[in-house]
């Protein structure tokens, strides 16, 4: 099933109450939201292309690039985010909590309203 997304689309290959695969296509100099899940775990592997991969770490935010064969481990709470040097595809495998996002910053207005 392919979910068109303002940076790009997700095509997803598996859907099961255990696991959801899918890959994650981001066009150069696009962003994923900053990021974390109170449930779901994930893996990440950069299929082609290069991104920019930002997380967590101790309090810490970190930022490495990322290319072909590259992978990453993003547990639950861990801040993340995904930006694309050039057209990427990467793929993730992750429980299937889908809508389970906490949206901190987003460039395409999707991040969650100060509670403030």
């Amino acid at each position: 099933m392919r979910v068109d997304k303002p940076w790009g689309y997700e095509l997803r290959w598996a859907t099961t109450d255990r696991y959801v695969g899918k890959v994650i296509h981001v066009q150069a100099g696009h962003a994923l939201s900053l990021q974390y899940h109170n449930v779901k775990d994930e893996t990440i592997l950069v299929w082609a292309g290069r991104i920019r991969f930002e997380h967590d770490v101790e309090g810490s935010r970190v930022t490495r690039e990322m290319t072909q064969g590259d992978s990453a481990h993003i547990t639950p709470g861990t801040v993340h985010r995904m930006t694309a040097i050039e057209d990427s595809d990467i793929f993730e495998v992750s429980t299937p909590e889908l809508e389970d996002v906490v949206r901190l910053e987003d460039r395409y207005g999707r991040a969650e309203p100060d509670s403030a």
